[in-house]
């Protein structure tokens, strides 16, 4: 490094030391003498003080001096020859003592030598002259001094134009490495901007701070972190370490797929238009759901379901008055909890059927808490008011317990009573519909591409996958490519509830389309695309997402479930595969089964798809040793030989009930046998007498049920339990007895426990196995 003192600075510009001092004074520390080495840092003040100081009007003065030594130009030449001719015969001290005596009359005396620096060192640089204008002057007396030395050790006594090139091709390198440098300087100076997405590796975060790994990890250390080069940290953490290493932090924006892909603006007041309300009916299993929506439609539909239980969703569009008015029909099963969530949540009303002979059930709670986190407003419609035994009254009374308050009650429920067999009070349900979508003011944007929901979707054997959606906003269009969940395709044709084709499908209206290269899981948003390239792309994404979340399932261990995961070992386990006609109908099958499992048998579903069982199916039962279980499918022709080599147990079902019934008893015979308390007979204490050969015995009288030698005893004292044990002896008269029967007195010993008063009640119990 060219160490360039402070009385060299002055020099060079011409300028007293003592101004120089006062300038790096000024801005920095005061020099202690002018022998001082400058600091880039000083020499940075100083360049600019003085550029500041003295600014000129344009290069052109810089270079203005350029034209006028072409005629005296060959004198420079002759000039150090004769200087070096000189240098040979003067001795080595005059040589050192030469350039600093021609240095001083060279800016005043000798303006033509001047001349001749500035110009060779201003093409030589291209550079900010006005801020680096000093550099000239450094580098000539640098140029002096090298100079000075190949004269004294070059013996020929002369310098050739060849020697003259390299020392000033040598200079500039020296000059531009000193320019190198300062800019080095300045930009470490500066602090840098670093853009940190949501999760970064440590060795990337620290190659956008240009730092080592190092230095980022030793950082992290001393924080309490422990993270290698290639571990990854969030973002908080990422920045705390940027700030900490002086770096400016912002925050990246990462744009996914499915950000570009889909379409999410918030549509205008001006491109709303009313829609037609979408009304769930829930309920219980067999209150009429069905055959309320059956009497609205004047069709029937209900012939058709086995066991009377809606065996999957259906969508249906009904004119009411000439307002359309949608209609979700749920089944009412327990089985189907996940169906009647998805409902609701799709919806803009919901009709709660109750039964007026029968009353609030189970799955009409679960009803109005789905209807209720939903945010749904509820219509109740109390059917079957034909019967006799109709009860409208314990029913509204019912209903306030979970916060429903009839209208005519001072509440904001509505309550109609219909019959589903009559029609009594159905034209009163629709109104009451229409009025309440009139006050929710429900609107769309129909000219948007499409989004909504998928109802249901199943594997038809003909048509491929199909799915019946719910289009909510926007428009759908045969031909669109429609993206829902992990399925992606083309929409091939478009069928609405009628069973007629259709172009398009506008909001609140259902529709069953083909074209799907997958069949989707209900419940699964759905939105039109325009490349689609991206979304296959995203789809792909999506599955791989799933695939990661359930090998994390799968693999992860927490300190809360590592004992229970050593304890899993001991359980026994009963997989199964589930195929069923649609992909509503596995879901709720396999949900339910699952819920069967208990700490000692798990119901293990490896498997649900949708269509007839295959060959693929047959090879997987028997590799995992599991049952299958069919709802409302068969085998196709290439499993049946393969389902009678393997002997694989298959069961078909057309009713969820049996299927669920089935399984259980099936787990049965797994399970370890179970006992309960079982309460035989109370004896209250007469008079107490000591033996010593045995301790305290009872003098007693059986008030109910029977007293037994072998039984386990409860003593109570003023109801309080005060022992438990076995009964030691048990006598009538001087006969040991198998048992006392109530209305008999008998002498009673306890085992092991003496302390027994007058008055004390004597408990006895057998442990019974439960049938399972």
């Amino acid at each position: 490094m060219i160490k360039y003192r402070l009385k060299e600075v002055a020099t060079d510009f011409g300028m007293a030391t003592k101004e120089i001092t006062e300038i790096v004074a000024k801005y920095g520390e005061k020099p202690k003498s002018t022998s001082q080495v400058m600091t880039d840092e000083e020499l940075n003040i100083i360049f600019d003080y003085l550029t500041q100081n003295n600014q000129i009007s344009s290069l052109e003065v810089v270079f203005a001096v350029q034209p006028k030594p072409v005629e005296p130009k060959e004198e420079p030449k002759e000039a150090p020859k004769a200087e070096a001719s000189k240098a040979e015969k003067k001795p080595a001290a005059a040589k050192a003592d030469a350039p600093k005596a021609e240095q001083k009359p060279a800016k005043p005396a000798e303006p033509e030598r001047k001349r001749e620096r500035r110009v060779v060192d201003t093409s030589a640089v291209q550079v900010n002259t006005n801020r680096f204008a000093d550099v000239d002057n450094l580098v000539s007396e640098r140029e002096q001094n090298y100079q000075g030395g190949k004269q004294k050790f070059g013996k020929k006594g002369q310098q050739n134009k060849k020697d003259n090139k390299f020392k000033g091709n040598k200079s500039r390198n020296e000059e531009q490495e000193k320019l190198r440098r300062l800019q080095m300087e300045v930009a470490r100076k500066a602090p840098v901007t670093v853009k940190i997405p949501d999760e970064i590796t440590v060795g990337e975060l620290a190659s956008r701070m240009k730092k080592t790994a190092g230095e980022v990890i030793k950082l992290l250390m001393q924080n309490g972190i422990m993270a290698g080069i290639n571990q990854t940290i969030d973002f908080d953490t990422a920045e705390f370490v940027a700030t900490e290493l002086g770096c400016k932090v912002e925050k990246e924006i990462t744009v996914t797929i499915e950000e570009r892909l889909i379409e999410d603006h918030e549509d205008t007041a001006d491109e709303l238009v009313t829609r037609a309300p979408v009304v769930v009916v829930m309920g219980h299993v067999d209150h009429g759901k069905t055959s309320t929506l059956d009497a609205i439609r004047k069709t029937s539909v209900t012939a058709g379901e086995a066991g009377g239980i809606t065996q999957h969703i259906g969508a249906y569009t009904v004119d009411v008055n000439g307002n359309m008015v949608t209609f979700l029909d749920t089944p009412g099963h327990a089985a189907f909890t996940s169906m009647r969530a998805r409902g609701a949540k799709s919806t803009d009303i919901a009709i709660l059927v109750v039964a007026a002979d029968d009353g609030i059930m189970p799955q009409t709670i679960e009803s109005i808490n789905h209807a209720k986190a939903a945010e749904v407003p509820i219509i109740v419609a109390i059917n079957k008011m034909d019967k006799p035994t109709a009860n409208p009254d314990k029913i509204k009374e019912q209903l306030t317990k979970y916060d429903l308050i009839p209208e005519e009650w001072g509440g904001d429920t509505v309550i109609v009573p219909i019959s589903a067999k009559t029609g009594q009070g159905l034209d009163d349900l629709l109104e009451m519909v229409i009025l309440t979508a009139e006050v929710q003011e429900l609107k769309a944007n129909p000219n948007r591409r499409a989004k909504g929901t998928v109802i249901e979707a199943r594997l038809d054997k003909n048509r491929g996958p199909v799915a019946t959606l719910l289009v909510q906003n926007g428009t759908l269009n045969q031909g669109d490519i429609v993206i829902a969940g992990t399925s992606v395709g083309r929409v091939r044709v478009m069928t609405n509830d009628k069973g007629r084709t259709v172009k398009t499908a506008g909001p609140s209206v259902p529709v069953e389309i083909t074209g799907l290269a997958e069949v989707p899981a209900p419940g699964d948003e759905f939105n039109a695309v325009a490349d689609e390239r991206m979304a296959r792309e995203l789809v792909e994404q999506r599955k791989q997402a799933a695939k990661d979340a359930a090998a994390n399932a799968m693999t992860k261990v927490t300190l809360d479930n590592l004992f229970a995961r050593m304890q899993e070992g001991q359980m026994k386990e009963l997989p199964l595969i589930v195929k069923a006609d649609v992909q509503g109908s596995a879901e709720a099958l396999k949900a339910s089964l699952e819920k069967i499992s208990n700490e000692e048998v798990r119901v293990k579903v490896i498997h649900t798809g949708v269509g007839a069982i295959n060959e693929s199916d047959i090879l997987l039962a028997t590799t995992a040793g599991a049952i299958i279980v069919g709802f409302n499918v068969r085998l196709d022709a290439g499993a049946q030989a393969s389902a009678q080599r393997s002997e694989v147990d298959m069961r078909f079902y057309r009713v969820i009930y049996d299927a669920i019934d089935e399984i259980e008893a099936a787990m049965k015979g797994m399970l370890a046998p179970k006992y309960e308390e079982v309460v035989i007979g109370h004896a209250e204490v007469r008079m107490t007498y000591k033996v010593s050969a045995i301790g305290t015995v009872c003098g007693c009288m059986v008030k109910d049920g029977k007293i037994t030698r072998d039984a386990q005893v409860r003593v109570l004292r003023d109801n309080i339990v005060i022992h438990e044990g076995n009964v030691g002896s048990l006598q009538r008269f001087k006969d040991a007895v198998k048992e006392v029967t109530a209305g008999y007195e008998c002498g009673m010993s306890i085992e092991k426990f003496n302390d027994l008063k007058e008055g004390d009640v004597f408990e006895c119990f057998a442990m019974q196995e439960i049938k399972q």
